[in-house]
């Protein structure tokens, strides 16, 4: 995978409140009829295929961030129009707007991502971590869990891939409720991803 997929990987303000979410009495559980959206469903599904692509295939990272634009707004016009309604509907608009390169969609990223687990999407909440830590990357503050990786642009093509500043108010316990790897785990990714290739 090239070096510069890790740098939008892991770029992400505070977490929307789960217990007010779990709580709130006017919260009411999607109708077990409800389907899911099959146009979040592609749009979720072309996101990861360019993210994914078949082994010995190089990824165009500037042809994946125009797709990735077109994306989002398909997403905000589903969103706007009250077509996101299930859990892997919140799932899929909030993975796809993490990959947008605008703090105000990674912010919603995370909002949806925390609705998405609330209605008991499996890995939404590692999804609500990863968002919220890009949201605070963008605006260049440290990141929470420790999800985001980078490297310098002006280190040049080959700079290193290292973890992007971490807040350290988070702890590992918190990492593991949000289903995120602790932060030695983090560092070590690091590290590996920093060997030589003919190491």
């Amino acid at each position: 995978m090239p070096r510069r997929d890790f740098a939008w990987f892991g770029l992400g303000v505070v977490i929307t409140s789960l217990v007010a979410c779990y709580s709130t009495p006017t919260h009411r559980p999607a109708a077990a009829t409800s389907a899911d959206n099959p146009v979040l469903a592609r749009l979720f599904a072309d996101d990861q295929g360019d993210r994914h692509p078949p082994a010995g295939s190089t990824i165009d990272w500037d042809a994946v961030t125009l797709r990735d634009g077109a994306r989002k707004e398909q997403v905000k016009a589903a969103f706007a129009a009250a077509n996101v309604r299930t859990a892997n509907d919140y799932y899929h608009a909030a993975m796809v707007l993490q990959h947008s390169q605008n703090a105000n969609d990674h912010l919603l990223a995370h909002e949806l991502a925390v609705i998405a687990a609330v209605k008991g999407r499996e890995r939404a909440l590692w999804l609500a971590a990863a968002a919220e830590d890009r949201f605070l990357m963008n605006i260049k503050r440290p990141q929470r869990f420790g999800t985001q990786f980078a490297a310098n642009p002006a280190e040049g093509p080959n700079a290193p891939i290292r973890l992007y500043n971490v807040d350290t108010v988070v702890t590992d316990q918190l990492r593991q409720e949000f289903g995120v790897p602790d932060l030695a785990d983090a560092k070590a990714r690091e590290r590996l991803w920093n060997v030589p290739a003919n190491s």
